[in-house]
C-alpha cells in the first residue's frame, strides 16, 4: 500500500520534476495551488528591473529613461512595487513571490496625474472590503386616498381618530362617531351623543370588536362595533376624557382633570384604580406591548412610566419642554420608548424605561402630534403641526429620515395605522383624513407602490 499510494513529498523532491516547472538556476517551491512567482518573469527583458550601477561607473545626468522606468512600473504592478525592487537578495527575487495580492491604497494626499488610482478609478473608495450603501426606500409622497370628515376638531389635546384590527376605521366628528370599512369603503353612524356633549376620544379594542368613547363630560362609553349597541357607561372624571388606551383587560381613560383612571368591564364600579401623577391635562395614553407599563404624557410637560402593582409612577421623565402627546412603543425592542414634545420642545426623545436614561434625541423642528411605531420594519412615523404640519418617516436608530410627507394645510394631529402596517391615516383640522402608503409589508420589504387599495379621489366620510 505504501509503495503505490500518491505522495506528496515524493513529487517535490524529485529534482527531475522540479526542472520542469521553473528555471535550473532558481529554487521553486510546489504548493497545491498555482501561484505566479516573479522570480520565473522575465522583467529583465522590458527594463523593469533595477540594475545595480557597476563599481566606478560614472552617474548619468538627467534620468529620462529611469523616470520612464519608474513609472511605467508604478501603472503595472502598483506605487509599492519599489519597496519590492529593494529587497534584500534571497528573500525571492521581488521581495514575494506571490505576485497576486490584496492590497489597499493608504495614501491621504491628493492623487498625481500619474496616480494609478486615477487610471483605475477608485479614489472614491476607503475601505476596498466594504459593502455598498443600500439606497434609501423610496415613499410615495401623495396621499392615495382623501376623506372628507367635517367637523373634524382642531384640538392638539384630543384622540378621535382610530384604525381597528378588524380594518374598520372610527371618527369623531362633532357630537357623532362614524366607522368607515376599510373594505368596501362603508360608512356606518355608530352614536351621536347629543346637542351638548361632544366626542373627545375614540379607542379600539385590541380583537377589534368593541371601541371606547370619551366625551366632553368625562364619560367612557363602550361600544359594540358590530351592532351599534352600547354595552356600558363609565363615570368618574370630572371634565373631558381626551385619550383612552386599552390592554388585554384594562381600559385607560386620561382627562382634563389630570387624573388617569383604569376602568375594567369584568367588574360593576365604574373604576378599579385612579393614578395620580400629572398637574395638567393628560393628553397621551399607551400601555406597551406586554401590557406590563403604561406611559403618559401630559400638558404639565412630564412622561411618567406606571405599573400594575403601584399607584404611582415608577419613573417621571422631565426632559421635554412642551405638552407631551406623542407616545410609543417600540414593538421590536422591549422597554423602549419613545415620546414627542409641542411646539416649545419640537424633539422626539428615546427612553429605556428599565434603567429611565435617555437614549437618544432628535429636534424635528416642529411640534410633534403623534408617534407610531412600524412594526413590519424597525421605523417610525410623526406627525407635526406648528409650523410646517408634515408628517416624517424615521429609521431607528441611525435617526436617519427615510420620507418627509406634506399634503395637510393644519396641523396634523391624529394618526392611526393599518391592521397590516403598511398605511396610515392622517387627520387634520383642515378636514381631512389622508391614506399615506408608508411602510413595506412584513414578508416583503420591497418599496411601496403607490396604488392601494383605494382609487385615488376623494370621498365623504358621513
Amino acid at each position: 500500500m505504501n509503495e503505490t499510494s500518491l505522495r506528496l513529498d515524493s513529487i517535490v523532491s524529485s529534482p527531475r520534476m522540479i526542472s520542469s516547472l521553473s528555471s535550473p538556476s532558481k529554487t521553486s517551491v510546489c504548493s497545491d495551488r498555482f501561484i505566479p512567482c516573479r522570480s520565473a518573469s522575465r522583467l529583465n527583458t522590458f527594463g523593469l528591473l533595477d540594475k545595480p550601477a557597476a563599481a566606478g561607473s560614472p552617474v548619468k545626468e538627467g534620468g529620462g529613461n529611469e523616470t520612464y522606468a519608474r513609472l511605467l512600473k508604478c501603472e503595472l504592478f502598483g506605487s509599492d512595487f519599489g519597496s519590492f525592487s529593494s529587497s534584500p537578495a534571497g528573500s525571492g527575487g521581488l521581495g514575494s513571490p506571490n505576485m497576486l495580492r490584496f492590497k489597499t491604497d493608504h495614501s491621504g494626499g491628493p492623487n498625481s496625474p500619474y496616480s494609478p488610482s486615477i487610471m483605475r478609478q477608485d479614489s472614491g473608495s476607503s475601505n476596498e472590503g466594504s459593502t455598498p450603501t443600500k439606497p434609501p426606500r423610496k415613499v410615495p409622497k401623495t396621499p392615495h386616498k382623501v376623506l372628507d370628515a367635517p367637523s373634524l376638531q382642531d384640538d392638539f389635546y384630543l384622540n378621535v381618530v382610530d384604525w381597528s384590527s378588524q380594518n374598520v376605521l372610527a371618527v369623531g366628528l362633532g357630537t357623532c362617531v362614524y366607522l368607515w370599512s376599510a373594505s368596501n369603503s362603508k360608512v356606518t353612524k355608530l352614536c351621536d351623543l347629543g346637542p351638548n356633549d361632544s366626542v373627545c376620544s375614540v379607542q379600539w379594542t385590541r380583537e377589534g370588536s368593541y371601541i371606547s368613547v370619551g366625551t366632553h363630560f368625562g364619560q367612557v362609553q363602550v361600544w359594540d362595533g358590530t351592532q351599534c349597541k352600547r354595552v356600558r357607561t363609565m363615570g368618574g372624571h370630572q371634565t373631558r376624557t381626551g385619550v383612552l388606551a386599552w390592554n388585554s383587560r384594562i381600559l385607560a381613560s386620561g382627562s382634563r382633570d389630570r387624573n388617569i383612571l383604569q376602568h375594567d368591564l369584568r367588574v360593576p364600579s365604574d373604576f378599579v384604580s385612579k393614578l395620580v401623577g400629572h398637574k395638567s391635562e393628560v393628553c397621551g395614553l399607551k400601555w406597551s406591548h406586554d401590557d406590563r407599563q403604561l406611559a403618559s404624557g401630559g400638558n404639565d410637560n412630564q412622561l411618567l412610566v406606571w405599573n400594575q402593582q403601584s399607584q404611582q409612577p415608577i419613573l417621571k421623565l422631565t426632559e421635554h419642554t412642551a405638552a407631551v402627546k406623542a407616545i410609543t412603543w417600540s414593538p421590536h425592542q422591549s422597554g423602549l420608548l419613545a415620546s414627542g414634545g409641542g411646539t416649545a420642545d419640537r424633539c422626539i426623545r428615546f427612553w429605556n424605561t428599565t434603567t429611565g436614561h435617555q437614549l437618544n434625541h432628535i429636534d424635528t423642528g416642529s411640534q410633534v402630534c403623534n408617534l407610531a411605531w412600524s412594526k413590519n420594519v424597525n421605523e417610525l412615523v410623526s406627525t407635526h403641526g406648528y409650523s410646517q404640519n408634515q408628517i416624517m418617516v424615521w429609521k431607528y436608530p441611525s435617526l436617519s429620515k427615510v420620507a418627509t410627507l406634506t399634503g395637510h394645510s393644519l396641523r396634523v394631529l391624529y394618526l392611526a395605522m393599518s391592521p397590516d402596517g403598511q398605511t396610515i391615516v392622517t387627520g387634520a383640522g383642515d378636514e381631512t383624513l389622508r391614506f399615506w402608503n408608508v411602510f413595506p409589508s412584513m414578508k416583503t420589504p420591497a418599496p411601496v407602490k403607490a396604488t392601494g387599495l383605494w382609487s385615488l379621489g376623494r370621498t365623504h366620510i358621513r
